[in-house]
């Protein structure tokens, strides 16, 4: 398994991860919707947001990567924002974001995902990441447990309805 950055070869696999979303987790299919209703433009964005151009009010420079299997399945998404200079972002939901497809949660993709992006934010300046969670995430709080992170607080923000779990990790 690699991490690989948004690519227009990997459309058909992109389609599936968002249909395995939309079957099994559709309120987290919203946030992929876009690249399945046109992915040329969903692609162009995210490779955009990598470079800071065009960021959209509110957003910062993000690198986006997939995590993809040797048969080029994509198993899960993950963000890594190059900083975390405003309220949201610095308070409630910190440098690195992540999911997994539903059908592939609950076998270490997550750890396995969490680990690989974890010197991409080191090249990218971040010594210590600031990665939240739900805080009856369980699951994701393992992760990021199992990646070093050390627990900081539980918060209750402005936009996320449910408290949130901060950590802090090393990159």
């Amino acid at each position: 398994m690699e991490l690989m950055a948004p690519t227009l070869e990997l459309r058909e696999a992109f389609h599936a991860f968002y249909e395995d979303f939309l079957n099994h987790d559709a309120e987290n299919a919203e946030y992929y919707k876009e690249g399945r209703m046109d992915f040329t433009t969903y692609v162009q964005r995210l490779t955009d947001e990598s470079q800071g151009l065009n960021l959209r009010v509110g957003y910062v420079p993000c690198s986006h990567f997939w995590l993809v299997d040797t048969q080029q399945n994509i198993l899960g998404a993950i963000r890594v924002r190059h900083n975390i200079d405003n309220e949201f972002l610095a308070f409630e939901a910190g440098h690195i974001g992540y999911d997994i497809a539903p059908s592939y949660r609950g076998r270490g993709h997550g750890k396995h995902m969490l680990e690989l992006a974890r010197p991409q934010a080191k090249q990218l300046g971040i010594d210590r990441a600031l990665i939240t969670a739900d805080e009856h995430n369980w699951a994701s709080r393992k992760v990021i447990e199992a990646n070093g992170g050390v627990f900081e607080s539980i918060v209750m923000g402005k936009v996320f309805p449910e408290p949130t779990a901060r950590y802090w990790v090393d990159c």
